[in-house]
């Protein structure tokens, strides 16, 4: 998987939920090969680039969910249809589709929702039946539902304050389903709570802050049970067995 720079035009971006916006863009995306990659986003006036996980992908089209959180996002929000983004893409090592089984279980929590979408699209694509768990805080924040709907999943939804959906977390749905395999993204605490819970291996995508997002600045980088490794490069995705929490 090689790291590609590329420039990317702005097709659209609204808001879709609660500080969380959609952009679509235009231009060269095959230096992403997998679901679970991200790219790095280079703002003006930013010295580092702004790491986004793929939503989903075509020959020409790349389709970002991100949530603005601090000046960098704030001012991608602000971007206009026609405006050029310079890109990294092709980051990360992304999810194993091998290992899924038939009733694979996708988990995404908040800003980790995005991911599983390509991913989700994949496996029905080889003809798997993913179950799918969306965490949100409230209803406000929730997004992605009728698109996981669409594709064919079987889809639910929790809010922490259970103003939407199933009152609770992720893990209070996990428990009651069975499955083959999981794939998850989300914030820390999510994932350790998956963990704890799961009955099967599992792939977990962490979210870090990264210097550089390709590997040479070591920033990101955290002990497994096989050694160190740098979340940008070696991950973003981890396989349940090597973690150390």
């Amino acid at each position: 998987m090689a790291m590609k720079q590329e420039f990317f035009k702005i097709v659209s971006q609204k808001k879709i939920a609660k500080e969380v916006m959609l952009m679509i863009l235009s231009g060269k995306t095959d230096g992403i090969t997998a679901s679970g990659q991200f790219v790095n986003i280079k703002i003006g006036g930013f010295f580092l680039r702004r790491p986004i996980s793929v939503c989903d992908y075509d020959e020409n089209t790349l389709t970002l969910i991100y949530k603005v959180v601090g000046e960098g996002t704030s001012a991608m929000a602000k971007m206009n249809s026609g405006d050029t983004l310079d890109i990294l893409t092709g980051l990360g090592n992304g999810y194993d589709l091998s290992v899924s089984g038939n009733m694979p279980l996708l988990i995404g929590g908040g800003v980790g929702v995005p991911p599983m979408y390509n991913l989700c699209k994949k496996l029905i694509k080889e003809g798997k039946r993913p179950s799918v768990v969306l965490g949100f805080n409230g209803k406000d924040d929730i997004f992605a539902e009728k698109e996981f709907v669409t594709l064919g999943a079987d889809v639910y939804v929790t809010t922490v304050d259970g103003s939407n959906g199933i009152k609770g977390f992720v893990t209070d749905v996990m428990k009651d389903l069975d499955y083959s395999y999981f794939y998850t993204c989300g914030p820390e605490p999510m994932l350790k709570a998956v963990y704890d819970l799961s009955k099967t291996s599992g792939q977990f995508s962490f979210e870090e802050r990264m210097g550089c997002g390709f590997g040479a600045c070591m920033g990101c980088s955290c002990k497994t049970k096989y050694g160190n490794k740098r979340i940008c490069k070696d991950g973003p995705v981890l396989v349940k067995e090597e973690i150390i929490w």
